[in-house]
Order: C-alpha cells, then structure tokens, then sequence
C-alpha cells in the first residue's frame, strides 16, 4: 500500500480547508494539518521570526506524521501562493517522504465563486472585508505554480475531494 503526500494550496476562500476535511474522511488512514493552525495568533504578525517558527513547525508536524506507519495519506493545506514557500515546505519534509508519493494540487476558482465563498465568512463574521480583494489578487499567483490545476467553482466540497482522488490515482498510475 503506497503512502500519499498531498500538498493544496489556493487563494484564501477558494475552500482548502473545507475540501481537505472532505478528503481526509474518503481516504483510508488520513491525517490532515492547515498550515494557519501553525500560525493562529493574536495579533497576527508576520515577521522574519514568526515565518521562521511557522515554517519549522509546519515541517516538523510534516515529517512525523509521515514518519508514523498508521498514517498512509498526510493532507496539508496552506496559501503558498509563491513556489518558493512551497519548495520550502517541500524541503522540510524530503527526509520523512521516502517512498512516499508527493502530489501538489492548486485549488482554483472563478472570482464570482471566490467571492461568494468570502462574502458568506464575511457575513458570519469570520473574516475582515478587506479579505475579498486580497484574496482575488492573489489569484493569478497561482497559475504561475507547477502544481496541478482543479477548479472547484461548479464543485460541492465532497466533489472537489472525489476529484483530487481522481488526480491521484491518475498521476500513481
């Protein structure tokens, strides 16, 4: 049975957390870590010294969960919006991969989808207004990375998740 190392990234709203929540229940011995639970802090600041903390942390959670035999798919989602912070991240975990597969999947969306995903946090006072527009200029980043494209815009969660299944099993085959 091989072991998966599933990287997601995407602009902010366009639903990694909630998809990788999805997949980690359709896959068989899953874990999943979201990158912002490393960086949860008030106030949010970032700095050479918490980018340095995040990203140790991010590799050290990385590798032991892809140390532990009971764990065949490790999920990991976070922005990474330039190829730098995902070869870096990439970096950290090289020594636990091994014969593990590695999969970078982009998560995209149309602005209208990313937009009504980001008004409903909005509205439920779970982000700042300001997010909207961050978020969609962020966008275009994302088509400069070589990870593999999947746009969820006319996905359910649970669909966007079968289909990164599906990209997995296309690209171990």
């Amino acid at each position: 049975m091989s072991k998966h190392c599933i990287l997601i990234n995407g602009t902010m709203g366009v639903g990694k957390t909630t998809v990788c929540k999805k997949l980690m229940k359709l896959l068989p011995a899953s874990v999943f870590l979201d990158g912002d639970w490393c960086w949860y802090s008030h106030p949010f600041a970032v700095t050479e010294q918490t980018k340095q903390v995040v990203m140790e942390n991010i590799g050290f959670m990385l590798q032991n969960f892809l140390k532990c035999p009971d764990y065949q798919n490790v999920i990991f989602c976070w922005v990474m919006d330039q190829s730098s912070i995902l070869d870096e991240v990439i970096s950290r975990i090289e020594p636990a991969l091994g014969d593990t597969s590695l999969f970078c999947i982009t998560l995209t969306a149309s602005p209208q989808a990313i937009q009504e995903h980001l008004q409903k946090d909005i509205d439920a006072q779970l982000r700042e207004e300001d997010i909207i527009e961050r978020s969609l200029a962020r966008l275009a980043l994302y088509d400069k990375l070589s990870t593999q494209k999947l746009d969820i815009s006319n996905l359910t969660p649970n669909q966007a998740a079968k289909a990164i299944i599906s990209l997995i099993a296309t690209s171990s085959s």
